[in-house]
């Protein structure tokens, strides 16, 4: 939407980073199948700008389980509605870590 762009027309890279966070908490969540928190976010590259009117995609793939904790990689997917083209817009991998009832770390279900 035009509230989320800058002056050049393009989206904000912290709209797109948002939405990336909001995908990969799912992902995460369905796999610990339990409440989740962002940690980190190891990588971010933005590759090509989003544009008003762009549809965007956001794709999740499970990476590294470890005890608490869950890598997503999670790629945005711009398509052009006038062309139907579709890039790949930014790429990251985001970590989460499982929490229990009283907001600690605890471990993820195998």
């Amino acid at each position: 939407m035009p509230a989320d762009t800058n002056p050049a027309g393009d989206i904000f890279g912290g709209w797109i980073v948002s939405h990336m966070d909001q995908a990969g908490e799912v992902a995460a969540r369905q796999r610990a199948r339990k409440r989740v928190v962002t940690v980190a976010i190891h990588t971010m590259e933005f590759h090509r700008s989003v544009h008003v009117g762009d549809v965007v995609s956001f794709y999740t793939e499970i990476g590294r389980v470890g005890s608490t904790s869950i890598s997503v990689r999670i790629r945005a997917e711009a398509m052009n509605e006038d062309t139907g083209q579709t890039v790949t817009v930014t790429e990251g991998l985001f970590v989460y870590v499982a929490l229990d009832e009283k907001g600690k770390p605890t471990p993820v279900d195998p």
